[in-house]
């Protein structure tokens, strides 16, 4: 008989809990500028996060809102403007390039395209052992230990190496080729898996199997996840907290079902009321016949406020500091849709 997850544990950025666990992966004040011809884009700014094991963290935003130059500088590809980023304690600015090559292993990502990140040349036994020819164990590097190890990667993805261990990835459907690159991530052994996008590529159905896959593996091999999406549907079934980025900032955060059952941010309310529902016209989003702002020019104050129904001029002077709601729950905005709970 299988247990139920424990969701006891703390989460993303502010776990509410007696004893919590240590962050595997922390954020602090990063940014992100971008140098263009047109001037500084701003597509991060002074964002905090923090991972946990056996935890998924979401960051859902629009088209443009930061999450994958979050991802991106988080991994060092490339480092962030400013903040810093720490792995197990270590300040990963500090160190070298041998030293970081050396790290590498323990930060996995799995991209959105699963067929632009395969080689279509290599079959998927090879594909899978990528990790393991970079950074080879001294330990373990006679080629039966190599199969062993493809082949339980493969397996623990729900693929028989005796079926697809073979095949090139045009042999593969989206689902199966998914797959494929979260084995290759695991056959790292990360400490952090990254999922950029990683289902909004697939189908509905293939979807269901890749979102139960890494929400299963993320608890059985004590991962601290990160989940990219613009999708809330999909946040819902694989987070335990979520951070909503607007315009590089993040604006609210907090336990994903307390987040999605009743925002806190009009940004926030904004999405949720843009998700479609069987049977049902799309809801009024709410938000002011506006272009969204351009990050080249973020708008003074709140970034949201050219948008907002509840915009007044102190949006517009001073720029909203995240405080909390509730333990756990915090939103940056001078007037929430909620209001925080009072103190014991």
């Amino acid at each position: 008989m299988t247990t139920a997850p424990d969701r006891t544990g703390p989460v993303g950025t502010g776990p509410e809990t007696a004893a919590p666990a240590k962050a595997v992966l922390e954020a602090t004040g990063l940014s992100v500028v971008h140098r263009t011809r047109s001037g500084p884009l701003h597509a991060v700014s002074g964002v905090d996060l923090a991972l946990y094991p056996r935890r998924t963290l979401a960051l859902v935003g629009e088209s443009g809102s930061g999450k994958s130059s979050i991802a991106k500088a988080l991994l060092r590809l490339p480092p962030p403007t400013t903040g810093t980023v720490t792995l197990d304690g270590t300040d990963l600015a500090t160190l070298s390039p041998r030293a970081l090559r050396a790290v590498r292993p323990r930060l996995q990502m799995v991209f959105q395209d699963p067929l632009s990140s395969l080689n279509p040349r290599r079959r998927v036994r090879d594909l899978v052992a990528e990790p393991l020819d970079a950074h080879p164990d001294p330990a373990h590097g006679g080629t039966r230990d190599r199969e062993e190890a493809v082949a339980r990667q493969l397996e623990a993805v729900g693929l028989p190496p005796a079926l697809f261990g073979d095949r090139r990835p045009h042999q593969l459907s989206g689902g199966q080729a998914q797959r494929v690159a979260i084995a290759r991530a695991l056959a790292a052994g990360p400490r952090v898996l990254i999922a950029d996008e990683a289902v909004s590529a697939l189908d509905v159905s293939a979807q269901a199997t890749v979102l139960n896959l890494l929400r299963g593996l993320t608890e059985e091999r004590g991962l601290a996840g990160l989940f990219i999406s613009h999708d809330l549907g999909v946040v819902r079934a694989v987070s335990d907290e979520v951070a909503v980025l607007q315009l590089g900032r993040v604006c609210e955060r907090g336990p994903t079902e307390a987040v999605l059952a009743a925002p806190a941010h009009p940004y926030t309310a904004a999405l949720l009321a843009a998700v479609p529902e069987p049977g049902r016209p799309l809801r009024d989003t709410g938000l002011l016949p506006a272009d969204p702002p351009s990050p080249l020019a973020p708008p003074s104050g709140c970034r949201f406020r050219t948008r907002c129904p509840l915009a007044d001029s102190r949006c517009a002077t001073e720029e909203p500091a995240l405080r909390q709601l509730a333990p756990g729950r915090t939103v940056a905005c001078h007037r929430p849709l909620i209001d925080a709970a009072p103190a014991a």
